[in-house]
């Protein structure tokens, strides 16, 4: 797949076939999440699978997101902080929220380019989780992904132009007004 393609085919999905993934394909994907930007280059991101469908569950209710239930893997990234503050001070702690997300992208990606799908979870009871798998109390939950395959076709969503939040050289500067160059561009757009 295209990258633009999986970047406009991607999106959140909630309802997953009863077929279980190829759990080396989850591998793969969270490969391409070590290739995102790292402060330092160092990788302060750690990843959990979780397979066995008792956690899976207890992860849905303390979630409050039941179809989770649905999802034959899971997989939690979790940050160190250490990694980025210790030699970043303060910033380390916006560093290491950036690079995550970048990281939990690409493999969002790789999973949509593979024919797979996810849910990013922001909404969780960190605590409860740590504790059911036994994550050190200074690790960062940042995520949650419960991982299937899609119950629909995922086709590529119809987006807008940028124009509403595009600024040239400075705040409100507003220099494109639905140039067709662009609108031309910019694969599935209808105006």
């Amino acid at each position: 797949m295209e990258t633009r393609v999986a970047i406009q085919t991607r999106r959140s999905v909630r309802s997953f076939k009863k077929k279980k993934p190829d759990w080396r394909n989850i591998i793969e994907a969270i490969h391409s999440a070590q290739y995102a930007p790292m402060a330092g280059g160092n990788f302060s991101l750690r990843i959990l699978i979780i397979d066995d469908s008792t956690k899976i569950e207890k992860i849905a209710d303390f979630s409050e997101q039941k179809f989770i239930e649905e999802a034959k893997y899971l997989a939690i990234f979790i940050s160190d902080p250490k990694v980025t503050k210790i030699p970043y001070g303060e910033r380390g702690e916006t560093y290491l929220k950036q690079q995550a997300g970048a990281a939990m992208q690409n493999f969002n990606l790789h999973l949509t380019d593979i024919g797979l799908s996810t849910c990013w979870i922001g909404h969780f009871n960190e605590e409860e989780i740590k504790r059911l798998l036994k994550i050190p109390k200074e690790m960062n939950i940042e995520a949650i992904f419960p991982i299937g395959y899609p119950k629909e076709n995922l086709k590529i969503r119809q987006k807008k132009p940028p124009y509403n939040y595009l600024y040239f050289n400075e705040w409100e500067n507003k220099r494109m007004k639905n140039e067709p160059d662009i609108q031309g561009r910019m694969t599935g757009f209808k105006s």
